[in-house]
């Protein structure tokens, strides 16, 4: 949980009505991303850390924190496997 989240330089994001457009100005790939993603992509964006992140969607969100947790992880598995972001261990 210590790692570090970096967003990609090439993401262009925008909030319309409570969800996040991303595009990747590099694939020109678009991704759209649901309220609950939103919020998880400004608190890996604020926050940096996948532990502080997780901190910060806790006091958003009344639920269990392991289910938080693992879907934290996966969120950001898949921002990594899109090329949206790359995770370094700490």
């Amino acid at each position: 949980m210590n790692s570090r989240i970096i967003l990609s330089e090439n993401i262009f994001a925008q909030e319309v009505d409570g969800e996040m457009m991303l595009m990747d100005m590099q694939s020109e790939e678009y991704f759209g991303l649901d309220t609950v993603g939103a919020s998880f992509w400004q608190a890996i964006k604020e926050e940096k850390t996948l532990k502080k992140a997780l901190e910060y969607l806790l006091d958003l969100y009344d639920t269990e924190e392991s289910v938080l947790k693992k879907d934290l992880i996966e969120f950001a598995e898949k921002l990594k496997t899109n090329g949206l972001a790359s995770i370094a261990e700490e």
